[in-house]
């Protein structure tokens, strides 16, 4: 076994072991109020394909993994960026605007141009939060512009 599938295998090892987690934690949820799929949904939704994605690095590693390039760590340092500041911003901004931005950011750390980020942005944040909020009945905070 070559040294440097290492990497991938514990990479995919971790991953496993927090979808696991991710699992057995969502079943310990209590259900609050009348939500038809219930409060384990969406954490089991994560867990299931992120377990499968953890088995692929286990069992099928790249058989030449590159570690540290600089133009691409600058845009996987923005990118976690906007994963950390998105729920900060959730409550002040409203959940349209907010998820707005944040997918607008990372459609355009992944290479589209700004008008296609910003197509993307208005669909996924209001198309989203009308999702939720008309159609599964969730309430989500619309901010201080829509709210």
């Amino acid at each position: 076994m070559a040294q440097s599938r290492w990497s991938d295998r514990i990479a995919g090892a971790i991953f496993l072991a927090l979808a696991v987690w991710y699992w057995i934690e969502a079943g310990s949820y209590a259900v609050r109020f009348g939500d038809p799929a219930g409060p384990s949904f969406f954490p089991r939704l994560v867990a299931t394909p992120m377990g499968i994605f953890a088995l692929f690095l286990i069992l099928r590693p790249d058989a030449d993994p590159v570690w540290f390039r600089w133009p691409q760590i600058l845009n996987q340092a923005g990118m976690l960026a906007v994963l950390f500041g998105y729920p900060i911003g959730i409550e002040p901004l409203g959940f349209p605007i907010s998820t707005l931005i944040a997918t607008m950011l990372l459609a355009k750390i992944l290479g589209g141009t700004w008008l296609q980020a910003l197509g993307l942005g208005v669909a996924m944040g209001f198309g989203l939060f009308f999702l939720f909020d008309a159609g599964f009945g969730l309430p989500l905070p619309a901010g201080p512009i829509f709210g």
